[in-house]
Protein backbone atom coordinates (compact mmCIF):
# COMPACT_ATOMS: atom_id res chain seq x y z
CA UNK A 1 0.00 0.00 0.00
CA UNK A 2 2.88 2.57 0.36
CA UNK A 3 4.06 1.70 -2.87
CA UNK A 4 0.37 3.09 -4.14
CA UNK A 5 0.39 5.84 -2.10
CA UNK A 6 3.66 6.82 -3.69
CA UNK A 7 2.98 6.14 -6.76
CA UNK A 8 -0.06 8.88 -6.18
CA UNK A 9 1.66 11.51 -4.79
CA UNK A 10 4.53 11.48 -7.69
CA UNK A 11 1.53 11.44 -9.93
CA UNK A 12 -0.34 14.21 -8.19
CA UNK A 13 2.79 16.28 -7.66
CA UNK A 14 3.28 16.22 -11.90
CA UNK A 15 0.14 16.69 -12.84
CA UNK A 16 -0.48 19.93 -10.86
CA UNK A 17 2.85 21.33 -11.48
CA UNK A 18 2.02 20.77 -15.26
CA UNK A 19 -1.52 22.90 -14.75
CA UNK A 20 -2.64 25.88 -13.76
CA UNK A 21 -5.02 24.65 -11.23
CA UNK A 22 -5.13 26.67 -7.90
CA UNK A 23 -7.28 26.89 -4.66
CA UNK A 24 -10.45 26.34 -5.05
CA UNK A 25 -10.43 24.46 -8.50
CA UNK A 26 -11.68 20.90 -8.69
CA UNK A 27 -9.50 17.71 -9.24
CA UNK A 28 -11.94 14.58 -10.01
CA UNK A 29 -11.07 10.99 -9.72
CA UNK A 30 -12.25 7.56 -11.25
CA UNK A 31 -10.73 4.71 -9.75
CA UNK A 32 -11.34 0.64 -9.87
CA UNK A 33 -9.26 -0.77 -7.21
CA UNK A 34 -9.29 -4.05 -8.67
CA UNK A 35 -7.25 -2.65 -11.67
CA UNK A 36 -5.16 -1.37 -9.24
CA UNK A 37 -4.68 -4.82 -7.64
CA UNK A 38 -4.54 -6.39 -11.06
CA UNK A 39 -7.87 -7.62 -11.59
CA UNK A 40 -10.60 -7.04 -14.33
CA UNK A 41 -12.39 -4.16 -13.72
CA UNK A 42 -15.50 -4.60 -11.30
CA UNK A 43 -14.36 -7.98 -10.07
CA UNK A 44 -11.86 -7.83 -6.94
CA UNK A 45 -12.73 -4.14 -5.57
CA UNK A 46 -10.47 -3.28 -1.79
CA UNK A 47 -11.54 -0.97 0.40
CA UNK A 48 -8.63 -1.09 2.02
CA UNK A 49 -7.16 -0.11 -1.00
CA UNK A 50 -10.03 2.24 -1.86
CA UNK A 51 -9.41 3.91 1.31
CA UNK A 52 -5.21 4.38 0.73
CA UNK A 53 -6.05 6.10 -2.63
CA UNK A 54 -8.53 8.44 -1.60
CA UNK A 55 -6.42 9.27 2.03
CA UNK A 56 -3.42 9.80 -0.29
CA UNK A 57 -5.61 11.78 -2.92
CA UNK A 58 -7.23 13.87 0.12
CA UNK A 59 -3.80 14.81 1.49
CA UNK A 60 -2.96 16.34 -1.79
CA UNK A 61 -5.80 18.04 -2.60
CA UNK A 62 -5.59 19.62 1.14
CA UNK A 63 -2.19 21.15 0.48
CA UNK A 64 -3.57 22.85 -2.65
CA UNK A 65 -6.39 23.87 -1.56
CA UNK A 66 -8.33 21.83 -4.15
CA UNK A 67 -11.59 20.16 -4.04
CA UNK A 68 -11.44 16.47 -4.58
CA UNK A 69 -14.83 14.45 -6.44
CA UNK A 70 -14.63 10.98 -6.12
CA UNK A 71 -16.42 9.15 -9.78
CA UNK A 72 -18.65 5.87 -8.68
CA UNK A 73 -18.97 2.95 -11.22
CA UNK A 74 -21.55 2.57 -13.72
CA UNK A 75 -24.13 0.82 -11.34
CA UNK A 76 -24.86 4.58 -10.11
CA UNK A 77 -24.16 6.30 -13.24
CA UNK A 78 -20.93 7.56 -12.45
CA UNK A 79 -22.39 9.97 -10.49
CA UNK A 80 -19.72 11.73 -7.73
CA UNK A 81 -19.01 11.96 -4.74
CA UNK A 82 -18.42 15.40 -3.11
CA UNK A 83 -18.14 17.39 -0.18
CA UNK A 84 -21.94 19.35 0.54
CA UNK A 85 -19.93 22.48 0.20
CA UNK A 86 -18.63 22.36 -3.12
CA UNK A 87 -21.96 21.04 -4.42
CA UNK A 88 -23.87 24.25 -2.96
CA UNK A 89 -20.57 26.60 -4.21
CA UNK A 90 -21.24 25.02 -7.60
CA UNK A 91 -25.12 24.62 -7.29
CA UNK A 92 -24.99 21.14 -7.89
CA UNK A 93 -28.03 18.62 -8.39
CA UNK A 94 -27.89 16.44 -5.16
CA UNK A 95 -28.80 13.08 -5.95
CA UNK A 96 -30.62 10.61 -3.02
CA UNK A 97 -28.11 7.33 -3.28
CA UNK A 98 -25.16 6.16 -1.13
CA UNK A 99 -22.29 4.10 -2.74
CA UNK A 100 -21.16 0.60 -1.76
CA UNK A 101 -18.93 -1.85 -2.83
CA UNK A 102 -21.04 -3.40 -5.27
CA UNK A 103 -22.96 -0.31 -6.73
CA UNK A 104 -20.55 2.69 -6.55
CA UNK A 105 -17.47 1.02 -6.12
CA UNK A 106 -14.63 0.91 -3.17
CA UNK A 107 -13.33 4.30 -3.91
CA UNK A 108 -16.19 6.37 -3.88
CA UNK A 109 -17.35 4.15 -0.67
CA UNK A 110 -13.92 4.93 0.85
CA UNK A 111 -14.73 9.00 -0.07
CA UNK A 112 -18.17 8.71 1.23
CA UNK A 113 -17.21 7.38 4.47
CA UNK A 114 -14.29 9.78 4.50
CA UNK A 115 -15.81 13.52 4.17
CA UNK A 116 -17.03 15.43 6.33
CA UNK A 117 -20.47 15.86 4.59
CA UNK A 118 -20.54 13.74 1.37
CA UNK A 119 -23.50 14.19 -0.73
CA UNK A 120 -23.74 12.41 -4.12
CA UNK A 121 -23.96 14.71 -7.04
CA UNK A 122 -24.86 13.97 -10.98
CA UNK A 123 -22.34 15.79 -13.15
CA UNK A 124 -19.86 18.18 -12.53
CA UNK A 125 -17.26 20.12 -14.11
CA UNK A 126 -13.44 19.76 -12.87
CA UNK A 127 -10.76 21.43 -13.70
CA UNK A 128 -8.11 18.61 -13.52
CA UNK A 129 -8.35 14.48 -13.72
CA UNK A 130 -7.30 11.40 -12.68
CA UNK A 131 -8.10 8.24 -14.29
CA UNK A 132 -7.32 4.71 -12.54
CA UNK A 133 -8.32 2.09 -14.68
CA UNK A 134 -9.66 2.92 -17.58
CA UNK A 135 -12.80 4.40 -15.69
CA UNK A 136 -13.92 7.07 -18.17
CA UNK A 137 -14.28 10.61 -16.21
CA UNK A 138 -13.68 12.42 -19.57
CA UNK A 139 -17.51 13.65 -18.99
CA UNK A 140 -16.73 15.55 -15.56
CA UNK A 141 -13.61 17.74 -17.13
CA UNK A 142 -14.94 20.90 -18.49
CA UNK A 143 -13.97 21.52 -22.12
CA UNK A 144 -11.27 21.78 -23.03
CA UNK A 145 -9.49 18.51 -22.21
CA UNK A 146 -5.83 17.94 -22.56
CA UNK A 147 -3.59 15.04 -21.82
CA UNK A 148 -1.10 15.14 -19.25
CA UNK A 149 1.70 13.17 -19.64
CA UNK A 150 4.05 12.35 -15.85
CA UNK A 151 6.34 9.84 -15.05
CA UNK A 152 3.55 7.40 -13.63
CA UNK A 153 1.78 5.06 -16.04
CA UNK A 154 0.07 3.06 -13.47
CA UNK A 155 -0.98 3.02 -10.15
CA UNK A 156 -0.52 -0.48 -8.63
CA UNK A 157 -1.85 -2.52 -11.75
CA UNK A 158 -4.27 0.13 -13.03
CA UNK A 159 -2.94 1.93 -16.20
CA UNK A 160 -3.53 5.84 -15.63
CA UNK A 161 -4.48 8.91 -17.23
CA UNK A 162 -4.15 12.40 -16.77
CA UNK A 163 -5.65 15.45 -17.90
CA UNK A 164 -6.18 19.56 -17.23
CA UNK A 165 -8.14 22.11 -18.68
CA UNK A 166 -7.76 25.28 -20.71
CA UNK A 167 -10.00 27.73 -22.28
CA UNK A 168 -11.90 27.32 -25.25
CA UNK A 169 -10.09 29.08 -28.33
CA UNK A 170 -12.33 30.99 -29.98
CA UNK A 171 -12.11 33.76 -32.88
CA UNK A 172 -9.90 33.18 -36.70
CA UNK A 173 -6.93 33.91 -38.78
CA UNK A 174 -7.08 37.51 -36.31
CA UNK A 175 -7.28 35.95 -33.03
CA UNK A 176 -4.61 35.98 -30.56
CA UNK A 177 -4.07 34.29 -27.63
CA UNK A 178 -1.93 34.58 -24.91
Amino acid sequence: MSQIRNEIHTAFDELFSQSTAGCGDILVVGCSTSEVLGGKIGTIGSLEAAQEIFSALSEKCSEKGLYLACQCCEHLNRALVVEKALAIREKLTIVCAVPHEHAGGSFATAAYRSFSEPVLVEQISADLGIDIGQTFIGMHLKRVAVPVRTSVKKIGEAPVTFAKVRPKYIGGERAKYN
